[in-house]
């Protein structure tokens, strides 16, 4: 039985996981077998030639989207979760100064946007030591949670133990953190959501940012009603490519304000969630 108790007596813990993918995609350019196959255009080349519509599709979220993102974020000094391919940070050193400037977490997404589950062990290892890494060099602190492309290994989260992770976001299971004992440390699992995505809205092109912002306020609160007997974590994640678009973008901005209007809500980042509930709760 765990017990968890959130700041002030707050309700919810709201994580807000802002996806930082563009740039490390994949690419002819990089080596890869072919282009990038995450398409809004629902083009899946599978030719090995590149795709430079959907690379410039990519870029906007660097040029146009990213400065929406931050300064909502940053007029309302709510911090967030940047879950950042470390390549992309490299080719976006801007953007990673303003990350760490403005007291935002990076949170690992591999060392590159790419398919980690088709690596052995060492190749593995070396993906995650090479995104610790290069996250450390371009915003001065270490990431120490991790989430992966979709899929992992039968290695992967004790490679993440040994590594000196503390949590790991790749399990959608539950609506508060837990503990993994099975390697030489424990590691917090810090649950991440797939059904609030902004990444809907290029699966399932019929999902307006209306039907989106409709149920991503549902779920708040839902979790914020039943927080009243035990605290809940809601997390929402959105990219920059993606809500940053200016017909996308205002509906995030309503979601920001909806969550401030509540008492009782704690905004913070994954690591200070994962940290709270594994001091109340020693492993």
């Amino acid at each position: 039985m765990t017990s968890w108790t959130l700041p002030s007596d707050a309700r919810l813990a709201l994580s807000l996981v802002v996806n930082v993918e563009e740039g490390s995609e994949m690419t002819v350019a990089d080596g890869d077998r072919g282009p990038e196959v995450v398409d809004e255009l629902g083009v899946s080349l599978r030719k090995s030639i590149r795709n430079y519509g959907n690379e410039s599709n990519y870029q906007y979220g660097l040029k146009a989207g990213a400065p929406r993102i931050m300064r909502l974020l940053r007029e309302r000094g709510m911090p967030a979760t940047f879950t950042a391919a470390a390549l992309a940070l490299e080719r976006a050193p801007e953007l990673a100064r303003q990350i760490a400037g403005d007291g935002h977490e990076t949170c690992s997404h591999g060392w590159r946007w790419i398919h980690q589950f088709q690596m052995d062990e060492n190749a593995e290892r070396h993906f995650i030591r090479k995104a610790v890494a290069s996250i450390e060099r371009t915003t001065g602190t270490r990431p120490y949670g991790w989430l992966s492309r979709y899929l992992l290994t039968d290695n992967t989260r004790r490679l993440l133990v040994e590594e000196g992770f503390t949590y790991h976001m790749d399990d959608y299971s539950d609506d508060e953190p837990f503990w993994d004992k099975s390697y030489q440390k424990p590691i917090v699992i810090l649950p991440y959501t797939l059904d609030s995505n902004d990444m809907k809205m290029w699966t399932a092109p019929s999902l307006t940012p209306a039907d989106w912002l409709e149920y991503a306020i549902d779920t708040f609160e839902w979790l914020y009603r039943e927080g009243v007997e035990a605290p809940r974590m809601m997390s929402l994640g959105v990219h920059l490519r993606i809500i940053g678009r200016p017909g996308r973008i205002g509906y995030f901005e309503k979601f920001l304000d909806h969550v401030a209007a509540k008492p009782g809500v704690w905004i913070t980042t994954r690591k200070n969630i994962a940290d709270s509930w594994a001091a109340q709760n020693p492993a």
